[in-house]
């Protein structure tokens, strides 16, 4: 068993193979939901042939409308070694993927450093995740990743502790985003695919228009010019928001376009999504496919 610190949580959770103590609940050996060629990331992440996306169960934020709530918070999945995960790495790499994408894989931090070092993929590594980190874990994870993907969820301290129980989020994830940003360098992006950098995503909330306008306004301040910013509308209710009414709708078009109205203001770059995009199609199918 090992007392774990991975996260900001900091809470020295005992942790043996298959489960744990802590907040997320997890063992050491990754659990993987899904792994396989995934379209529907930035253009520059997914391109033509698709993101060689890994997505890993649990998560040690644990926001209360996670759009992937039946693998952050029921840790549905299948088991691997870093081993088998170095073996799922090479495979969706032989499939053409653009590279290789781990999603919320925070918890698992060390096993994959350990795949990584089995097997060192000849296409870009993708770190996507919620951007709740420690510095600490980032520093050990950065000879190994090429592209950073955080969220950047909260600005607003009473709206991190609302929906995620996290109220250091805004300050804590604006560091690790700061590190990220240190890490990377210059944005490389070849041919429309990105070979090296940092998009920052921001996921718009309904009755949440004030957060998203203090979150951009933070990443304009206080992360490099002419960082890259991916808005969000995707938003569609789900996950445990039975006690946040005010979550149980979807994006009007009058809230996203205050939202990017910000955006254009301060001259922030990237992408943004068109509203349509709020549909559950957009949402992955966790059926443990992965690939052999």
């Amino acid at each position: 068993m090992k007392s774990c610190k991975l996260c900001p949580r900091m809470c020295g959770a005992q942790r043996g193979r298959l489960r744990g103590e802590g907040f997320c609940g997890c063992g050491t050996q990754p659990v993987i939901s899904r792994a396989a060629l995934h379209m529907w990331e930035e253009p520059v992440i997914s391109g033509s042939g698709g993101s060689g996306t890994i997505f890993f169960s649990g998560c040690c934020l644990g926001c209360v409308f996670c759009q992937n709530y039946s693998i952050s918070s029921e840790l549905r999945g299948r088991t691997v070694t870093p081993e088998g995960l170095a073996e799922i790495m090479r495979e969706l790499e032989k499939q053409g993927a653009h590279n290789i994408s781990f999603v919320t894989g925070t918890h698992y931090a060390e096993a994959i450093i350990r795949a990584l070092e089995i097997y060192r993929p000849q296409i870009p590594t993708v770190w996507n995740s919620g951007g709740y980190e420690r510095v600490e874990t980032l520093r050990a994870l950065s000879d190994y990743i090429d592209i950073w993907l955080p969220d950047y969820k909260f600005a607003l301290p009473a709206v991190a502790e609302k929906y995620a129980h996290a109220p250091d989020y805004p300050s804590v994830a604006l560091e690790a985003i700061q590190f990220m940003c240190d890490s990377a360098g210059e944005k490389v992006i070849e041919n429309g695919i990105m070979k090296r950098g940092v998009i920052v995503r921001h996921l718009v909330l309904p009755n949440n228009v004030r957060n998203s306008v203090a979150a951009l306004r933070k990443i304009s301040g206080e992360l490099p010019r002419g960082t890259l910013v991916s808005i969000m509308s995707q938003y569609t209710p789900a996950g445990s928001i039975s006690a946040f009414p005010e979550l149980g709708r979807r994006l009007t078009s009058a809230e996203y376009e205050k939202v990017l109205d910000t955006a254009d203001t301060l001259g922030i770059d990237g992408f943004r999504q068109e509203l349509s995009s709020a549909a559950e199609e957009y949402v992955p199918a966790f059926d443990l496919t992965v690939p052999e």
